[in-house]
């Protein structure tokens, strides 16, 4: 019997062996309310300890040749192909994914591991130009323990996209999941390394609330703090972090524009919508929070995108509802503020706007202006707010007017002139003739704005850039001759 199945995780943490934990919490299905069953819940004296382990097991980790590095870390990608199904069912039960979500995100984050073993075998550092007889060079090297503090939304990939290669390119990592998906989000990821060969103390998971996150981004031995969530949270962490001198690499909420231009498919267009402001409940930083529609289609495309939203049924994701639960009472009720905000201030309901426990219907608003809630605000939820513009200066004030810049999809006819018009449009991701939630391991992920601090994931070069520091190096045959 493997970690992976139910029962042998109940009760236990991991800090570099298995370990009994004074507290536990249950796990439950936000869809049935079952119990899953227990994890053993950290303390901030836990992860004194983890960090303690940590630094002394990274020496050692930093010191093997990168191959031996790159041969464990896709060992660990072997082992969560193998388990792909596994953890699928524990991202439709716990974090409460659609069967396709949850199939793609385990398949993203076994990939994750296998680019992050070539990362590990990539070049690390260059030839200097110098002005004296020597040898200049640059290198790369660990930061030494790096902190990871992940979400609750795509649990899997936003916690891999850190490990993986923050641990391939020689550094230790405390991950310190959303306890809400601490077994999709942390506990798959201590199974698979520890199977997979990496060596006790390097790799901690501490599943705990807010005094363990706390207590990770204070400690004075971990320079490197790497957190996905909401913006309110990241300002607080960056804050810190800037007072305590750390690296702080902040992937944060965004509020996305589609924007449709005359000429296109309308069909195809609402299509696209639908996906980007609904998978997933629209419980994804990249979501499509803002549909802005060129006047001449736009009764066309509110009226399909409302139909599209009344066939998507919410329930239980593992009988093969398209949509899922939203995570918890909280969320729920502020995406239905929102709505009802919204609808009070103007704005026409033309689809949804209604829950069933956790199950939010897919939400169409029309006539939504700058003004709005749902306009202005980032909702997390299953609801696709629909704009006007007419002109192309309107347009361009409406995109940013949003203090969010992570993911932008421009629908045209034109795939240049979209392009061209792109230009005006920050956005940390862009898509053209697509919508706005994508993500592959080997891109660039971040956004800029309220949407993050501009530090990518994904991509060899942007995480050597986030998981490593820049040393000069000079060497010279002789001493050098002072005249003093």
């Amino acid at each position: 019997m493997t970690f992976f199945e139910r029962s042998t995780w109940q009760g236990r943490y991991f800090t570099g062996q298995w370990v009994t934990a004074q507290n536990t919490a249950e796990v439950r299905s936000p869809s049935t309310g079952e119990l899953l069953g227990t994890y053993g819940v950290a303390t901030a004296a836990d992860l004194d300890a983890a960090v303690k382990k940590a630094i002394v097991a990274q020496r050692t980790w930093a010191a093997l040749p990168a191959n031996d590095r790159a041969d464990i870390i896709r060992r660990a990608g072997d082992i969560i192909d193998r388990n792909m199904s596994i953890l699928a069912e524990w991202l439709t039960t716990e974090a409460g994914s659609g069967q396709g979500k949850a199939a793609f995100e385990a398949g993203l984050v076994a990939s994750e591991f296998y680019l992050a073993s070539g990362t590990a075998m990539m070049p690390y550092g260059q030839l200097l130009q110098s002005a004296k007889p020597r040898l200049s060079m640059s290198r790369r090297r660990p930061v030494g323990v790096v902190g990871i503090i992940s979400p609750f939304n795509f649990p899997g990939i936003l916690s891999a996209r850190s490990i993986a290669p923050a641990l391939a390119l020689g550094n230790a990592v405390i991950l310190k999941p959303d306890p809400r998906t601490a077994v999709s989000g942390g506990l798959v990821f201590a199974a698979a390394l520890e199977e997979a060969g990496v060596p006790a103390g390097l790799f901690s998971v501490l599943p705990g609330g807010v005094d363990v996150g706390s207590a990770l981004v204070d400690h004075p031995q971990v320079p490197v703090i790497s957190f996905t969530g909401s913006t309110e949270a990241g300002r607080v962490i960056g804050r810190r972090g800037g007072e305590l001198l750390k690296r702080v690499h902040l992937e944060l909420g965004g509020n996305n524009a589609l924007v449709v231009l005359d000429g296109v498919d309308v069909a195809a267009a609402a299509s696209a919508g639908a996906w980007g402001s609904f998978l997933h409940q629209g419980q994804i930083c990249m979501t499509t929070g803002r549909h802005l529609v060129h006047e001449n289609i736009y009764d066309e495309y509110v009226e399909t995108l409302a139909a599209k939203a009344r066939a998507l049924p919410a329930g239980d994701p593992s009988t093969g509802m398209p949509l899922g639960p939203i995570i918890d009472e909280r969320q729920r009720d502020k995406i239905h503020a929102i709505v009802t905000e919204t609808v009070g201030s103007g704005a026409r309901l033309v689809a949804g706007g209604e829950y069933d426990g956790l199950f939010y219907s897919a939400t169409v608003l029309a006539d939504v202006t700058a003004e709005h809630a749902a306009f202005q605000r980032e909702i997390f939820g299953p609801v696709a707010p629909v704009t006007r513009f007419s002109t192309t200066e309107e347009l361009v004030e409406l995109v940013n007017s949003s203090e969010y810049g992570l993911s932008l999809g421009v629908l045209a006819p034109d795939a240049m002139r979209a392009f061209e018009l792109a230009e005006h449009l920050p956005s940390g991701i862009l898509h053209i003739n697509d919508q706005t939630v994508d993500d592959e391991s080997q891109a660039p992920f971040g956004g800029v704005g309220f949407s993050g601090t501009g530090a990518r994931f994904g991509g060899h070069e942007a995480n050597i850039e986030a998981f490593t520091e820049t040393q000069w190096v000079t060497m010279q045959s002789d001493i050098a001759r002072y005249p003093f």
